[in-house]
C-alpha cells in the first residue's frame, strides 16, 4: 500500500540526490542536540484550583493524565498549533458570509 507523503517529506524525496552523507561523529553530535531538546525538566506550577480540577476532568476525558495534557498543550502553544475555538468559528462565519454575499445582513451563527 502506497503512503501519502506530506509537503517536507516529498521535497526530502525529491531532493534525495543532492544530499550527502554524514560523518559519524556529526549523527552522534545531531543526535545528542536532539536528545537534550527532547529532555524533560520538572517545574513547579501555581494553578487556581478550579482549572487545575477542569484539566484533571479534561484529562480523564480524554483517557490522559494531566500532565501529559498540560504538557501537550504548553508545547502547541509554544509551536504555534494551539488553535483558538472562537478565532475559528470567527473565521467560519466571515468565510460563510463572502461565499454567500446575499444572505450578508442576515449571517447565521455558527457554534
Amino acid at each position: 500500500m502506497s503512503q501519502k507523503l506530506d509537503k517536507n517529506e516529498k521535497e526530502i524525496e525529491d531532493n534525495i540526490s543532492s544530499y550527502k552523507t554524514v560523518s559519524t561523529s556529526k549523527i552522534k553530535l545531531i543526535e545528542g542536540i536532539i536528545d537534550k531538546a527532547n529532555e524533560k525538566k520538572s517545574i513547579s506550577l501555581r494553578l487556581k484550583n478550579n482549572d487545575l480540577e477542569q484539566l484533571k476532568r479534561r484529562a480523564d476525558t480524554e483517557g490522559l493524565p494531566y500532565q501529559t495534557l498540560l504538557s501537550s498543550i504548553v508545547h502547541k502553544f509554544v509551536s504555534d498549533q494551539l488553535v483558538d475555538k472562537r478565532s475559528i468559528l470567527k473565521s467560519l462565519e466571515i468565510l460563510k458570509a463572502s461565499q454567500y454575499p446575499a444572505h450578508n445582513n442576515s449571517v447565521i451563527k455558527l457554534g
